[in-house]
């Protein structure tokens, strides 16, 4: 039975064989009045999707399509939707439903809501299992449903749905702005946002990376130092300069975190968003006491946030570094595959969807 009872995509049946995606249909969660259907034009492709699909996190339910960063038309909207009409291009990020009545919810912290449904692998109310952009369509709720300003073309705003909302909401969380020294640890897909968006905001951005080779990319992103972390003694000249270090690096797990540390103010945090298949090094409560720091991390961003980040790249016309790949099964393999090796500077983005799914506005 086709749309709008089912949709349409590139799925993986197996962890074992996660790199063989099979195009089929899937059943899509009943329609209800705050529901919006979009006809999905392109799709960023996360590191999350590879270490879902892997078995790196976890077990996930089977067959699965993933892909959280999904721009395209509304091309249906529920009767209480009031903030998206039929043929606005609209994006989709990691989270797809809350119940947006408990404390957290309430206070704008919906991306912590213990009934949080994301946007591929999680269970509806119903049963269904939701599914990702490497699809025909995505059924979403109003609430995470986003309007793309005109000046971001599609491929662009993908990636930010999901890395870049990832780490926007702790640089503004966390104080990014004008006098602040902030250290951004790795340039990979959600690095190049960070450094990009924490220069956007003001703070006087360093990269701290193990790839001397990126330095120039990180310079032109707009960082005005490049560390080289690879190199002995590297933290010693950074003695309590950063006011926040942002990690965006799967491989803490590699990491002297006592070096890290170092480099902080008195009282300043290293915040992760890299969230890696391996558990991060043991560390001794007294790591912490030389300058007072702390060790958080956080879950992609809310919906005032996502708003703020768009705005922000509209006006100072921030560009995703992208590679666009053609969905399709060979596609959806070659996007994970380069993710796995960190092959992709910075995003992969799966476009012509309408070769295969067909006109579908």
């Amino acid at each position: 039975m086709p749309y709008p009872e089912t949709a349409e995509g590139f799925m993986v049946q197996s962890q074992k064989d996660w790199k063989n995606f099979k195009k089929q249909e899937f059943k899509l969660k009943p329609f209800e009045d705050r529901d919006i259907d979009i006809a999905i034009e392109c799709c960023g492709v996360c590191g999350s999707d590879v270490h879902t699909i892997n078995g790196g996190w976890g077990d996930a339910p089977m067959p699965l399509c993933v892909g959280h960063e999904v721009i395209g038309k509304a091309v249906k909207v529920g009767k209480d939707v009031k903030t998206v009409k039929v043929g606005d291009r609209v994006g989709v990020g990691a989270q797809i439903q809350a119940d947006l009545t408990c404390a957290n919810c309430k206070a704008d912290q919906e991306n912590y809501c213990p009934n949080a449904v994301d946007t591929y692998g999680a269970p509806y109310k119903d049963g269904t299992i939701a599914q990702g952009g490497y699809a025909s369509h995505i059924r979403a709720h109003e609430y995470f449903t986003f309007k793309i300003p005109d000046a971001i073309e599609s491929s662009i705003a993908a990636p930010m749905m999901c890395a870049g909302l990832t780490v926007y909401s702790p640089l503004v969380r966390l104080g990014a702005g004008p006098g602040k020294k902030v250290a951004i640890v790795g340039l990979g897909g959600l690095g190049h946002f960070a450094v990009m968006f924490a220069v956007a905001l003001g703070a006087e951005v360093y990269v701290l990376s193990h790839s001397p080779n990126k330095k120039d990319d990180a310079l032109k992103m707009g960082a005005k130092h490049f560390v080289t972390t690879n190199e002995e003694g590297w933290e010693k000249p950074y003695a309590f300069t950063f006011d926040f270090i942002l990690n965006t690096a799967d491989a803490m797990h590699h990491f002297d975190m006592k070096k890290y540390f170092s480099t902080l103010k008195v009282m300043g945090r290293f915040h992760t968003v890299g969230l890696g298949d391996e558990p991060i090094p043991t560390l001794m409560a007294q790591d912490f006491a030389p300058n007072g720091c702390y060790l958080g991390a956080s879950h992609i961003g809310n919906r005032p946030e996502m708003l703020a980040m768009l705005d922000l790249a509209s006006k100072q016309n921030i560009k995703s570094w992208i590679e666009e790949i053609p969905i399709s099964e060979e596609g959806c393999a070659k996007a994970v595959t380069g993710v796995s090796e960190n092959k992709v500077r910075y995003r992969y983005v799966l476009t012509n969807y309408d070769a295969q799914f067909g006109d579908r506005s």
